[in-house]
Order: structure tokens, then C-alpha cells, then sequence
């Protein structure tokens, strides 16, 4: 029989001094001193010593059996600990627990790992014994953070009359971005629900429904290849709004990030946050998500360069491509051997072909093609890239758009490298004006560059039936230290631009109907104007703990293969419920099963 806790092992201290108290948890360590055993007894609360005193026999002899993740009760009398053995690292490091019985709710076998933090084992191990893993301080520090950050979300929006609404997980198919996860129905032969990518047409009906402030903590679901900030199932925070604009969206949402960050961080965030359109980002930081927490802007060196005589950056001009440039302050004085190790990382990190530097040093402007460059060119670039005494300019050149990818990159590689970035600051921006469309090659067709369902800006409606690619979308992401955590859209409300738009994307009147027929007939009902965005929260959660992968803050995560090892999903099912299913596998796939 268990006993019921008075405390937990986290909260006792010295006002507790001479109390009788129960204590139920898990053994981390035991010390065995001959007449005296110390056990450390641990929830998620914390940690509490025990002291099995020898004068005590038969609990003395019981407490020599105990054994580490023993799950046990204590009952006890609270002591105040010696001067000398107070543990400043501990809650509870004052106090210590005197035995006087002892419950052992179960034993334990001895775990494939230590149940600790910084402990070196590999991520596989930790998945598969995940249960042992989030017995770990760090990993339930980050759920609990999560659990904290969920109640904050949603006080913040109930409190600013938002309607929380679930929507299915099973729905239809609309495969136009990544892959779905299919449901076969047992009752409708040969038909297919899908898992939600996003609830995105469910909220847009809720508009055209009447509730104007919508959100959802919701699942959603992509069958994609992963990676560190990728699993196939996510969680996203999912909001709808009717008549607002961009504004709205982005006042509310930086309030929100505001107290998140004050009530869980104790950071202050400034706000509102700054705004760059797409191109300005792409141009001046070489990335969609560029990363605030360090400055070393883009700076365009083609026009200086267009007439300089050095064939490589007049022929990358003279095609219409971009020869550009960042400067890294007080690196002036950097090796060859250092400059080539970093020219290798740009080659090979960013695709970029090769790496131009220059050195700002005792008044001297040095180039590593300095001998194609007279000195007036070079003081010129060296003064466009805002290089002073003691910077080192880095420069690349090439087609536009490729080579602001490839710049930003080295950015990136270059913050890190030299330690540029202020990992202490929380650093958010809006990025707008995204294209409405991206044009495929491998295709030879437009696809949307967020989703079928956005608005075209107004001034840009023109441009839909000769140049849609000129077209900009009332887009918006939200970026926090170069990651996207956010990503929304003003929708389209109009029946005849959304058919418009579908027929840009290749989608025809009787594929549209088909597969979006239930929106288009909404919108014929009375649509009202409205925009929303979808937050990732794992990822959110993520950086906030500071985490290096998503998995560490999600409780049954995935692995890169998107299986779960501590239950061996997915797994093969018997050939009876496949026949339910109306399912018949492959000869080449039942042959690998």
C-alpha cells in the first residue's frame, strides 16, 4: 500500500525543522557509510536527503538493500543539516529527513544509463529507454516549461475573447506541399482520410462560420524527411482572426512573445519588433531568417567592381549576377592558413565556388586579388563594405539569387567561427512581402511559396496574368535568432481570385472543385476578410530552453527515420486487419517485411 506524501522531495527546508513527513520518489544515489546510509530521494520536484541511522537496525539493514531508481516511501523527521554538510546547490540542501520507516513501492534494475544530466549517451539509447531519459532534470525542466508555456497561451488568448476550437484529424487529402499521412476507412472501401498538415481550410470556415478570434494548440502531421528541427508529428499554435490586417496580426503576436518571454525567461523583449520584406532580408542578410543577434550586413560591391578590369566580377556583372561582401570586425589580422580552412567551409558549406578577402591593416587596403584591382577599387569596396582599421572583408560572386544563399551562409559560419553572436539576446523579426509564387524548373509550374489559400497584395493583381512571379503575397513569417518559429497569411475571401490563383497553380476549375469545392462554396456565402498565422511551438519551446534538437523537447519523439524505438512504431500489422482495410501490400514490400 502506498503512502500519501505530506511534501514533496523540493519544498522542505528549515522552517520544517522537528515535522513528521512522508516522501515518495525515486533513489538517485545511495551512500553507504557504515553506520550511517544516505539515500538522495527524488521527484520532479527536487531532491531531498535521507539518513538511515544504524541505532534503527532493522531499518538500517532494510535501507543496506535499496539500490538506485528503487521507487520507495519515506517516513521521516526533518533535521537541520550541520554548518559544515549544508548543500548550497540543493533546495533542500539545509535539511535532511531522519528514517523512521520504509516503504519500497518497487525494485529496479540497474539502467542502461545514468539518470542524470551531461551524461554521454547516444540519442538512440536515450529514445529507446525514453522513459528513463525524462527521468533526467533537464528534460523535465523542458516539459514543464512546455506545460507552463501552454497555460500561458492560452490565458493570453481566451483573455482577448478568442474561441478555442478543435478541428479533425481526419480530413481529406490536399497534397500540395509536403506528403500526407493517409487513414484507410474500414467503412468506405478504397477512400482515404488524411492527418492535418495544418487546420488551415477547418479555420478559415470558422471565419466564414462567424467566430472571428480563433486558436488551437493542435497536432499537425507531414510525412518529410527530417532533420534537428523536423518531426512528422508537431505541434503548432493556430490562429485566425476576421477583419484586421497585417498590423493586428503583428501587435497581437508580439504582445504574446512579450509575456512568454517575461512570465517563463524573465527577459524583457522589446517591441514592436523590426519588419524586412523578403527581398531586403535576402539582400541584406542573404537568408528568409536571418539571425539579428550579430551585425555583419550585406554590402553590394557590383557597381565599384562592374568596370574594375578583374574578369571575374566584371563577367559575373555583365550576366546580371552580384559580386558582394560582409566584413568581420577586427579579424584584419587573420592567417592564410585560417582564410583558406574558411574559404574550404564556404566551398563546401554553401556551394559557393570560391572566397575573395581583403584586409583593412595600418592604413593599407590588401586583396587576395589585389593584383587585378588598382588601389582606388580596392579603398572604394573596403569603404562600401564599411571595413575600418583591423576588419577583414570577406566577398563572393555569382548568379543572384544563389549567391546571397551562399553569402548568407558564410554569415552564419563566420558569426559562429569568431564568436560574433550574443547568444544572451532574444532577437525577433517579421519578415514580409514574401513572392506569392516560386517558379519550378524540374516542374516547368508555379507552386506557392506558403500556401494556395494567401493573398495577393492589392497593387500586385495586375501582375497575376503576365507576370505572376512579380507578385508579392500579404505574407508574413516570424523569426526569432535566425529560425522561423511563425509563419500566416491574409487569405483570399473572394471566389473568382481564389480560382484565379488555383488556375496560376495548375489546379483546374474541376480539380479545384474536387478538392476545395466545400471552401469555394463557403466563400459564396459571405466570406469575411481575415489573416492568421500558425506558431511552431516545439520549435518555440525549443529555444527557449536552449535545446539543440526538437526531441529534447517533445515527449515521445520520433527519430530521424521517424520511428519511435521505445515502441517500435511503425510496425507491421496481421494480414486480418489489412483485409479490414481493403489493403494489399506489395510483393516487393511484404517481401521486406
Amino acid at each position: 500500500m502506498s503512502w500519501l506524501r505530506t511534501h514533496t522531495c523540493g519544498e522542505l527546508g528549515t522552517n520544517n525543522k522537528g515535522e513528521e513527513v512522508i516522501l515518495n520518489g525515486w533513489i538517485s544515489t545511495r551512500r553507504d557509510l557504515g553506520g550511517l546510509i544516505f539515500i538522495d530521494l527524488r521527484d520532479r520536484y527536487g531532491i531531498t536527503q535521507v539518513v538511515f541511522d544504524e541505532s534503527n537496525k532493522h531499518l538500517h539493514q532494510q535501507a543496506e538493500q535499496l539500490r538506485s531508481e528503487y521507487v520507495i516511501g519515506v517516513k521521516g523527521t526533518v533535521l537541520a543539516r550541520d554548518k559544515e554538510t549544508v548543500n548550497p546547490d540543493m533546495k533542500t540542501g539545509e535539511i535532511e529527513v531522519e528514517a523512521t520507516d520504509l516503504n519500497v513501492y518497487s525494485k529496479a534494475q540497474t539502467p542502461p544509463f545514468e539518470i542524470k544530466d551531461d551524461i554521454a549517451t547516444n540519442e538512440e539509447v536515450r529514445l529507446r529507454y525514453r522513459y528513463l531519459d525524462l527521468r533526467r532534470p533537464s528534460m523535465q525542466k523542458n516539459l514543464l516549461l512546455r506545460s507552463e508555456v501552454y497555460h500561458s497561451i492560452r490565458r493570453f488568448y481566451h483573455s482577448r475573447h478568442f474561441a478555442e476550437v478543435e478541428t479533425p484529424f481526419l480530413m481529406r487529402s490536399t497534397p500540395e506541399g509536403a506528403r500526407d499521412y493517409l487513414v484507410p476507412s474500414r467503412v468506405n472501401a478504397g477512400r482515404f482520410f488524411a492527418l492535418p498538415q495544418s487546420p488551415q481550410t477547418y479555420k478559415q470556415l470558422l471565419m466564414v462560420s462567424g467566430f472571428d478570434r480563433y486558436f488551437q494548440i493542435v497536432k499537425c502531421f507531414r510525412d518529410e524527411d527530417l532533420r534537428a528541427d523536423r518531426q512528422p508529428e508537431f505541434t503548432q499554435v493556430d490562429v485566425e482572426m476576421s477583419f484586421i490586417n497585417e498590423d493586428v496580426i503583428y501587435s497581437t503576436h508580439e504582445q504574446l512573445m512579450a509575456e512568454i518571454w517575461r512570465t517563463h525567461l524573465g527577459v524583457e523583449v522589446e517591441t514592436p519588433f523590426p519588419r524586412l520584406t523578403y527581398r531586403e532580408a535576402i539582400t541584406r542578410y542573404g537568408s528568409d531568417k536571418p539571425d539579428l543577434r550579430f551585425d555583419v550586413p550585406i554590402s553590394d560591391l557590383s557597381e565599384i567592381v562592374a568596370e574594375s578590369g578583374f574578369k571575374i566580377f566584371q563577367s559575373t556583372v555583365e550576366k546580371g549576377g552580384r559580386v558582394i561582401a560582409i566584413t568581420i570586425p577586427g579579424q584584419g589580422s587573420l592567417g592564410r592558413g585560417a582564410l583558406d580552412r574558411l574559404t574550404e567551409k564556404a566551398k563546401s558549406q554553401t556551394g559557393a565556388g570560391g572566397m575573395i578577402f581583403m584586409k583593412n591593416s595600418g592604413g593599407e587596403i590588401t586583396c587576395s586579388v589585389g593584383k587585378f584591382l588598382d588601389e582606388d577599387t580596392m579603398r572604394q569596396m573596403a569603404a562600401k563594405a564599411g571595413a575600418g582599421e583591423g576588419d577583414l572583408v570577406l566577398i563572393l560572386a555569382g548568379p543572384d539569387p544563389d549567391v546571397y544563399n551562399q553569402m548568407g551562409g558564410l554569415r552564419l559560419i563566420a558569426g559562429a567561427d569568431f564568436g560574433l553572436v550574443d547568444t544572451s539576446k532574444s532577437k525577433f523579426l517579421w519578415v514580409t512581402d514574401f513572392p506569392l509564387f516560386e517558379w519550378s524548373r524540374e516542374d516547368l509550374r508555379y507552386y506557392s511559396l506558403h500556401h494556395p489559400f494567401t493573398s495577393p497584395r492589392p497593387e500586385d493583381l495586375h501582375l497575376l496574368d503576365e507576370s505572376p512571379e512579380k507578385v508579392n503575397a500579404r505574407a508574413y513569417d516570424l523569426v526569432l535568432n535566425g529560425n522561423e518559429i511563425g509563419g500566416g497569411s491574409m487569405r483570399i475571401h473572394d471566389t473568382e481570385l481564389q480560382q484565379k490563383v488555383f488556375s496560376i497553380l495548375g489546379i483546374g476549375k474541376e480539380e479545384a472543385e474536387n478538392k476545395f469545392g466545400f471552401l469555394l462554396n463557403a466563400f459564396r456565402y459571405g466570406a469575411p476578410p481575415h489573416g492568421g498565422i500558425a506558431l511552431g511551438l516545439d520549435r518555440i519551446i525549443m529555444l527557449m530552453a536552449g535545446a539543440q534538437s526538437l526531441r529534447d523537447v517533445i515527449a515521445f519523439p520520433k527519430n530521424q527515420k521517424a520511428q519511435s524505438l521505445m515502441d517500435n512504431s511503425p510496425d507491421v500489422v496481421d494480414e486480418h486487419q489489412l483485409k479490414e482495410l481493403h489493403i494489399a501490400l506489395r510483393k516487393s514490400v511484404a517481401s521486406n517485411i
